[in-house]
Order: C-alpha cells, then structure tokens, then sequence
C-alpha cells in the first residue's frame, strides 16, 4: 500500500488556480479543464486562450464586451486580492474602469496579456508566503474567491472565442 502525502490546504487551491490560468498538465486528467494533450496541444488555460488571439479578436464586441476587457479585468482582480490580503488595501477600488482597455492595438494587447500572467504570478507567490500559516477565513475565501472568479471570466472569455472565430 502506498503511503498518501497529505497536501497542503494552499497548494489545493493553488493547483486548481494552475489549471485555470496555465491549462492542465500535458497528458494528465484535469479538475475541470479539457485536459492538455501530452504534446501540449489543447490547453484551454487563460493564458493560452489570450494567446491564440489577435488584437484585433480581443477588441471585437461581444454583447457589450470584449475579451481585451475580460482579460483586464481578470487581471486587476487577481492584484485586488494580494493588495487586499497583503497590504490591507480595502478601496475603493474602480471596478468598472477595471474593463478598459477594451479595445487594443497590438502593443497594447500583448501588455495586456503580460499584465495577466504578472498578476497570477504574484498572487501565486504572495499566496505561498502564507502555506505555513492556518488556513483562515481570509485567506480561504481571498484566494477561492480569485479562483472562482478567474474560472468564471475564463468560461466567458471562451465563449467570446467562440463568436470572434465565427465573425471572422
């Protein structure tokens, strides 16, 4: 029989965040992805959706919206939560400018897809200065909540694709 290693409670959380924003692991099953092919094909992450698009893709309206915005958002919300949980940062907060830009140039579309990965890596990295400490109340719901809210922009976003792909 073999000996089960508990995990951490941080590194639960983290690994499903993982899958939402890098995609699965290569040849792996998946929490709640498609999973990744071993040849890496098929990665459905945040990341890898933003990448596979074009400025010009990411600007287009969808029902009043744009994927470029999602993705802002998304990565304002992932900073919101280590300024919350780290700094005490309590707000206001501009929830709405948090949209813009909605519509980008090339230039723009790639720091805004940088500006995604960034945010993920410090919360990941802020996350873990916390794995030896008590799970609390704070902290469970600070980073369940980014994952809850990083999978529901990606399920959008992906949506979108779908309606870019199509008008193309």
């Amino acid at each position: 029989m073999t000996e089960q290693v508990e995990q951490n409670w941080l590194e639960g959380i983290l690994d499903i965040l993982k899958e939402a924003v890098e995609g699965g692991t290569p040849g792996q099953g998946t929490a709640f992805l498609d999973g990744t092919g071993a040849d890496g094909s098929g990665n459905h992450g945040l990341l890898a959706t933003l990448e596979a698009l074009s400025a010009e893709q990411a600007s287009r309206d969808v029902n009043g919206s744009t994927i470029a915005g999602h993705a802002a958002h998304t990565a304002f919300h992932m900073e919101v939560i280590v300024r919350w949980e780290r700094d005490g940062d309590r707000g206001p907060f501009d929830w709405k400018g948090s949209f813009q830009p909605a519509q980008v140039s090339g230039e723009e579309w790639q720091a805004v897809r940088a500006r995604v990965r960034r945010a993920y890596e410090e919360l990941v990295a802020f996350a873990r200065t916390r794995a030896d400490l008590p799970a609390n109340g704070d902290a469970t719901g600070g980073l369940t909540g980014g994952v809850a809210h990083v999978a529901y922009h990606l399920g959008a976003i992906r949506q979108m694709v779908k309606a870019v792909e199509g008008a193309a």
